[in-house]
């Protein structure tokens, strides 16, 4: 018994940090505009599906993974110049639905040019399983844990020792506040895309070597990813972690006690009885000054 729970926990917890990192890219965007972004699933998308396809022709891993990681970075940077920033002050709703035609025109693109296939990428560090107490790690989850770790420490020093990540935290805190003391807040939301593409890409990239991935993948990533950041409270990067981690620890649960058809089933289940309790999710703020 303590085996099988084991094995379905770390399973969890692998498939709940590339969740996490979804997350924090909704969280970041939200803090800078109140906007949710449902292009960050393209944003997993076309990183898993361009490495793959460098690595294919012969780029090395390394390589293939910074420019993926570059390449969904500059998508969010495309996305925000020609989608958001052009509909200026516009209502929330009218933005939340730029981002959703934002999404279908990705997906588009990357039909047409990555092509409709499966495209796996090679494991980091091999394939051997790592036995521990009965159950089995392999060590691409290891990867993914410690990436997800790494990159949790890199945005807690960015936002709290960097003047910029500052900036970002004002600008979620008071928009109108932020610009009255000379933060540039258009530049502040073009960096929140920027680095929710870089993270959307990197969880693709993490979870690609276990996992096919096409040019549809990010339907399905990218609604946990949401799911994810509201059960933690949108905006708040420790509740993107945590909702992460427990949707994936929950959905392999469900799979592996109860049926693997409910799995996807259950992320929706679960927020709706957490926001039903707790409307702004586990550590959300119960009001808000944004302007």
């Amino acid at each position: 018994m303590l085996s099988e729970l084991l094995q379905f926990l770390f399973s969890g917890l692998t498939v709940g940090a590339m969740y996490a990192l979804a997350a924090v890219g909704f969280s970041l965007i939200y803090s800078a505009s109140g906007v949710i972004n449902f292009a960050q699933g393209e944003f997993i998308m076309l990183g898993g599906m361009s490495a793959a396809l460098l690595v294919q022709a012969g780029v090395p891993l390394p390589l293939a993974i910074a420019l993926a990681v570059l390449a969904a970075a500059v998508a969010g940077l495309i996305v925000e110049k020609l989608a958001i920033e052009p509909a200026g002050n516009s209502e929330v709703v009218t933005l939340v639905i730029i981002t959703i035609g934002a999404s279908l025109t990705l997906r588009g693109l990357a039909e047409v040019f990555l092509g409709k296939g499966n495209h796996a990428l090679p494991a980091f560090s091999g394939e051997e399983p790592i036995a521990i107490l009965g159950a089995t790690l392999m060590p691409q989850s290891l990867w993914v844990m410690g990436v997800t770790l790494v990159v949790v420490v890199a945005l807690a020093l960015f936002f709290g020792r960097t003047t910029l990540g500052k900036a970002v935290l004002a600008t979620s805190c008071n928009k109108l506040a932020a610009q009255l003391v000379g933060i540039n807040t258009r530049f502040i939301l073009l960096l929140a895309f920027g680095l929710s593409g870089a993270l959307g890409a990197l969880g693709g990239i993490l979870v690609a070597p276990m996992t096919y991935t096409s040019y549809d993948v990010g339907i399905m990533m990218g609604l946990k990813g949401f799911v994810a950041a509201t059960l933690g409270g949108l905006g708040s990067g420790v509740g993107a972690i945590v909702g992460g981690l427990l949707l994936g620890v929950v959905e392999a649960m469900t799979a592996g006690y109860i049926s693997s058809a409910y799995k996807d089933a259950m992320p929706f289940v679960l927020i709706l009885l957490i926001l039903f309790f707790l409307p702004q999710g586990l550590f959300g703020k119960k009001t808000t000054d944004r302007v």
